[in-house]
């Protein structure tokens, strides 16, 4: 049986990188003809929270026009729950509820292996999402509500994979090791720059800002996650995706109420 002839499924799409980050990070019905390559993956992860800021910004730029701004964010944000399975909403969680609750280094490794969530977990998962919610529905029109989403899942995730290359990974084995290992410098680099490319069409000069406040989150959350386990892991990349996205969509809150978007 070992030398059976592999053959390729049909229907299949080929296991390149795009395809690859968006069958990882959204619950979209990709299927590849094998297993992807980690490495030519991660760099193409701001291309994948562009098609999910599309997704999330469009029903809310759409439920903008025909009802409160409020609840178009909050459409918006379900939104991009339901395409990405709350994914990084996960990592935050256990992270709140291991750096939270933990008190030596071994315990925080052992609840972050806990599929349950407690109270600081909770906690943390709800902030988010009230946070992203209020902030994109205070958007002054459907039109920023979507470049917002958009930039904001873009520059997020080209954030959280810069933070891969520059902090070691903690003591243990997992989805974050196997990226860590596969992200070097340059891969951060062309990603991070990537990220800026998507988020300055989306928002134009904004990016600028929200470039700078994403990087200060990551590397916030990586310095924390640094000192409390000794370095970074999966969930600590969720999470540090997630504090990047509501930083960001908070920012650009802020300068849509002063500016006006540059397309629109």
């Amino acid at each position: 049986m070992g030398d059976e002839p592999t053959t390729e499924p049909r229907g299949g799409l080929p296991a390149i990188g795009p395809f690859a980050a968006l069958q990882f990070l959204t619950r979209l019905p990709v299927r590849l003809r094998r297993a992807p390559d980690m490495a030519a993956m991660v760099v193409w992860f701001p291309l994948a929270g562009a098609v999910i800021g599309a997704l999330a910004g469009g029903l809310g730029a759409l439920a903008f026009q025909w009802t409160a701004p409020l609840v178009a964010g909050a459409l918006a944000v379900t939104a991009g729950l339901l395409v990405t399975g709350a994914f990084h909403e996960d990592g935050l969680g256990d992270i709140a509820d291991a750096f939270g609750g933990g008190y030596t280094v071994e315990r925080r490794l052992e609840i972050m292996k806990d599929s349950r969530h407690g109270t600081y977990g909770v906690a943390a998962m709800c902030a988010s999402i009230v946070v992203r919610t209020v902030a994109l529905g205070s958007m002054p029109s459907g039109a920023t509500l979507f470049a917002s989403a958009v930039a904001a899942h873009v520059i997020a995730r080209g954030a959280a994979v810069a933070l891969m290359a520059v902090v070691p990974l903690a003591r243990h084995s997992g989805l974050g090791a196997d990226y860590g290992q596969a992200t070097t410098s340059a891969r951060g680099i062309v990603t991070f720059t990537m990220a800026a490319a998507f988020g300055g069409i989306a928002v134009g000069w904004w990016a600028v800002p929200a470039l700078g406040v994403s990087l200060v989150a990551v590397l916030a959350v990586g310095a924390l996650s640094r000192h409390k386990i000794g370095g970074i892991s999966g969930d600590v990349l969720g999470a540090a995706e997630q504090v990047s996205e509501c930083a960001v969509v908070v920012l650009l809150g802020a300068l849509a109420l002063h500016h006006p978007l540059w397309w629109a």
